[in-house]
């Protein structure tokens, strides 16, 4: 188990994050959208996680979602690298009704991410662009490389929440133990 306080004058974020749980949450961003994201990550990813934050949300959600996705890169970052005995590659596609979502991930090291969603607008008082924003912010402090695309969709809740669970998925399934192999890479290290 990893934890990581951030304090900065826009937020003040505690987290823990345990990758070999069995997706349990305990989670209060003050962003009831977010944290309904963040629950359903983890249940999917079967990590633990705990996450408190106060956050400048009477300006609006950015830096709460944006730090939170820093604070959660950061502390797998932490937890895995030098990647040892893990798949390393992991890829799924999360459906929800009429959506369908795939995210492809490689735990290499580097940071890059792929993003296409057609979202926009709100989901509750949540603006939905900030999804790319934890999204970009969790990669760039792991640091992993993560193609999120958009299939098909109609719902915004469904397309968001697909979204997250699709992440979940590969991730739990590249971070999966894989005995055959030191470092899966032909470099040596990662």
């Amino acid at each position: 188990m990893s934890e990581k306080r951030r304090e900065t004058s826009e937020t003040d974020i505690y987290a823990k994050l345990a990758i070999e749980g069995s997706g349990k949450s305990e989670i209060d961003t003050g962003v009831g959208f977010l944290d309904h994201m963040l629950d359903s990550f983890t249940r999917h990813s079967l990590m633990d996680m705990t996450i408190k934050c106060k956050g400048d949300l009477h300006i609006d959600a950015h830096h709460t979602t944006e730090d939170i996705g820093i604070v959660l890169g950061s502390l797998l970052g932490e937890s895995i690298y030098p990647l040892r005995g893990r798949e390393r590659f992991g890829n799924a596609v999360a459906v929800m009704d009429e959506t369908a979502i795939s995210c492809d991930i490689d735990m290499s090291n580097r940071a890059y991410l792929h993003y296409d969603l057609p979202l926009e607008g709100k989901a509750g008082e949540f603006d939905l662009e900030l999804i790319e924003e934890f999204f970009r912010a969790f990669v760039h402090n792991a640091p992993m490389t993560a193609h999120i695309h958009f299939i098909r969709g109609k719902n915004r809740h469904h397309i968001a929440e697909a979204t997250f669970k699709a992440f979940a998925l590969a991730l739990r399934r590249a971070l999966a133990p894989n005995s055959r192999t030191e470092t899966p890479s032909t470099k040596g290290v990662l």
